[in-house]
């Protein structure tokens, strides 16, 4: 997997391509969103094998785990329209948040794969390119040379791509006003 860090990081740029800025709170949302997924590594406490749908980048990695979460919470955080952001703005942001997880998971050097389509197809998926090591799972195994190598290795993926995407918001901000004024 992709660290905690990678995710949030990753989660908090998506939230910059928004032309009317995102809340605080919903940010954070969606950064919590994005290592939501994670929770499936509960499965080894009680013996789940890492292939099953419930085991670790299972049914939460999925694209429709993505789509139920961001429902949820959705309409969980927003039971009416809100002024300032649209529930489908939300709605698509939470989205990505919770679905850029797996996407960032099957990057990765190692695992067997993430389970994008489960339950409706039980595979699991690497992408061609897997530039990200992966991530020791454990607090103190993270704090380790493999830690600090995982950490270059998201640097120069997630990092990249995070700041594209946040200079990408920028410049539709900057060019929504120029069109606006």
């Amino acid at each position: 997997m992709a660290s905690v860090f990678a995710h949030g990081i990753f989660a908090y740029s998506l939230s910059k391509l928004e032309i009317q800025p995102l809340s605080g709170g919903i940010i954070i949302a969606g950064m919590v969103l994005s290592i939501l997924p994670d929770i499936d590594v509960l499965s080894f406490l009680f013996g789940i094998p890492y292939e099953s749908v419930w085991g670790h980048r299972g049914l939460t990695h999925s694209i429709l785990f993505a789509v139920a979460v961001a429902s949820i919470m959705t309409f969980w955080l927003f039971p009416k329209q809100d002024n300032q952001n649209s529930r489908a703005t939300v709605f698509i942001y939470f989205f990505l948040c919770t679905v850029s997880h797996g996407f960032l998971d099957a990057m990765t050097s190692g695992g067997k794969g993430v389970g994008f389509f489960i339950p409706f197809d039980p595979g699991r998926y690497f992408f061609d390119v897997r530039p990200i090591l992966v991530s020791p799972i454990g607090i103190e195994s993270f704090f380790s040379s493999w830690g600090l190598a995982v950490i270059k290795s998201e640097i120069k993926t997630v990092g990249l791509i995070s700041v594209i995407l946040i200079a990408v918001g920028y410049i539709r901000r900057r060019s929504n006003k120029q069109a606006t004024s």
